[in-house]
C-alpha cells in the first residue's frame, strides 16, 4: 500500500522540520515548502493527499495560498489543516473572506500532536 502524502507549508524551519519529521514517524510520507508560492508549486507537481498551512508568512499568506488551492481544479480537492500561532477566532475570520471556504481543520501554534495526528488521520481515512 502506498504512504499518503503531505505537504507541510511553513515558513518557519523548526516548524517544518518538526512536521516533517512527526507526519514520516507516523507512517506518511512528508514533503516540506518555505512559502506559498513553492507550496503552491509543489502540490500542482506533486499531488499531495493533505496540506498543513501556516497563515503568517512572508511573501504570500496562508490565507492567500489557501484561495489559490481552493480555486486551482489541480489542487482544489486536497483537504488543508491551517495550523498556526494566530490568535484570532480563526474560523470566524474565514468565514468574512469572500470565496474562501473554511480549511478541512484548524490546529493552533504551539502544536498539540494527538490532535493534529486525529485530524490527519481522519481526513485521510
Amino acid at each position: 500500500m502506498e504512504k499518503k502524502k503531505i505537504l507541510v507549508i511553513e515558513d518557519e524551519q523548526d516548524t517544518a522540520s518538526y512536521l516533517t519529521t512527526l507526519f514520516e514517524d507516523n507512517g506518511y510520507d512528508a514533503l516540506a515548502a518555505k512559502d506559498g508560492d513553492e507550496g503552491m508549486e509543489i502540490a500542482k507537481g506533486q499531488s499531495p493527499d493533505l496540506i498543513t498551512l501556516d497563515i503568517s508568512m512572508p511573501e504570500k499568506s496562508g490565507l492567500k495560498a489557501l484561495r489559490e488551492l481552493q480555486e486551482d481544479a489541480a489542487t482544489a480537492a486536497i483537504p488543508v489543516i491551517i495550523v498556526t500561532g494566530v490568535s484570532e477566532d480563526l474560523k470566524s475570520f474565514i468565514e468574512k473572506q469572500k470565496n474562501l471556504k473554511p480549511p478541512a481543520g484548524h490546529i493552533n501554534k504551539p502544536i498539540d500532536t494527538d490532535d493534529l495526528l486525529g485530524q490527519v488521520k481522519s481526513l485521510l481515512a
